[in-house]
């Protein structure tokens, strides 16, 4: 069960998920979007990643599965309502950021200028619950991840990794070149959706 059309490969993954690999991350969100409004018999997530839509469902898949995924990967997408917009308050004091200044060879202020002008979308979610990645970062402020990792990175620090930024909902180790901090709380099991940031929603961050 593998069928490659069009730029689009349909895998199966594991006994009761199919995956698609796509071409960009406007492919996936297109694809992921496409599958929320017309979703696959017994279809019970949607998962998108970078350059991947994880399609899990009730049951084995069948060909018929494989051919109706693959079908809606290549399809033109379709326009559906507007996403949320979150604006994200964030204190521009990270332990990195004068060095990502440099390096994007700009004063610590216009960096921030940069970030605060910037729109972001949620691409997609992972490492750790309602760490959201965000695309949409210009090319001139791209920066690579740090040399070493640091074992700790505090809970709601933000920070900048090759094309994403993204705030860290809870303390983890981390490699990511930390430009300030957001006191947003990111994620609450009793909250509906429990991530504040979702795939395709709209983020600005609001300097504080």
């Amino acid at each position: 069960m593998d069928e490659r059309a069009g730029g689009v490969a349909v895998l199966p993954c594991g006994d009761r998920a199919l995956l698609l690999e796509l071409a960009d991350p406007g492919a996936v969100r297109a694809v992921a979007a496409a599958l929320q409004r017309d979703p696959l018999a017994d279809q019970e997530e949607v998962v998108p990643a970078a350059r991947t839509v994880l399609v899990r469902l009730g049951r084995p898949p069948r060909d018929a599965d494989v051919r109706a995924v693959r079908d809606r990967a290549l399809v033109d997408p379709v326009e559906g309502p507007p996403p949320g917009e979150v604006a994200l308050p964030v204190v521009f004091d990270g332990p990195d950021l004068a060095e990502v200044a440099e390096r994007t060879h700009r004063s610590t202020g216009q960096l921030v200028e940069a970030l605060t002008a910037t729109e972001f979308t949620v691409a997609f979610t992972g490492f750790t619950p309602g760490f959201g990645y965000l695309t949409g970062l210009p090319d001139e402020l791209h920066v690579p991840r740090r040399a070493t990792p640091r074992t700790r990175v505090p809970a709601g620090s933000v920070g900048l990794a090759g094309p994403y930024a993204g705030a860290y909902p809870r303390a983890s180790p981390g490699g990511w070149q930390l430009v300030g901090r957001t006191d947003a709380v990111l994620f609450d099991v009793d909250r509906d959706p429990p991530a504040l940031l979702v795939p395709g929603a709209r983020v600005r961050f609001r300097a504080c």
